[in-house]
């Protein structure tokens, strides 16, 4: 199996253990160097078509005033996720897809922690239509429109259909949401942001 294809399913095992929640910090890789400057000026990819591989750098969703730089996340010791250190933080699991190329990208951040808001902290706000721009190393910017919006209980986290291989490119943003469990520390629940390439 390929390397990816060992880190897909890890994540499909153990995504369930990778709590996003705002107090449970895990440590972070080095952010990502940004695409040279003379790379930023190549035009967005045109509808329909598949990217080649290429590590994301930047986010940006409009609707929830998230523009942020992207690091690079694999998997625990523990083989659950890992997960940004800040709170303002947004990281890609590189292991799995890239933006772009056919499969599920993956990009989490916290909604809070620390006494501040997360990145996602709005993520909850997201509607089916919302767009969302991801800028590659390749100074390609990936535009992906939002096809649904979903919170589920971390137990029943979905993650084959977060983490898992399709047949068209595709995003997931995922973070904490529903009610808080001051026994653990941690929030219920998940809210994922499913989205396609236009």
């Amino acid at each position: 199996m390929t390397r990816r294809v060992l880190g897909l399913a890890a994540a499909a095992l153990t995504a369930t253990g990778a709590l996003l929640a705002g107090g449970a910090l895990l440590p972070r890789e080095a952010p990502p160097a940004p695409p040279p400057a003379e790379a930023v000026a190549l035009p967005v990819v045109p509808a329909g078509h598949d990217l080649p591989r290429s590590r994301p750098v930047r986010l940006d969703v409009g609707r929830i005033g998230v523009h942020v730089d992207l690091m690079m996340l694999g998997l625990n010791p523990d083989g659950t996720v890992q997960v940004p250190e800040e709170p303002e933080d947004a990281g890609w699991y590189a292991p799995g897809y890239a933006p772009g190329e056919p499969g599920g990208a993956v990009i989490l951040g916290h909604v809070d922690g620390e006494g501040r808001r997360g990145v996602f902290h709005d993520l909850g706000r997201m509607r089916r239509g919302d767009t969302i721009g991801v800028t590659r190393a390749d100074g390609r910017t990936a535009r992906f429109t939002v096809t649904s919006v979903e919170r589920v209980p971390k137990s029943r986290f979905p993650a084959e259909r977060v983490y898992g291989p399709l047949d068209h490119p595709a995003l997931r943003l995922v973070t904490c949401g529903g009610s808080f469990d001051a026994a653990t520390g941690h929030y219920r629940d998940n809210v994922i942001v499913y989205a396609d390439l236009d």
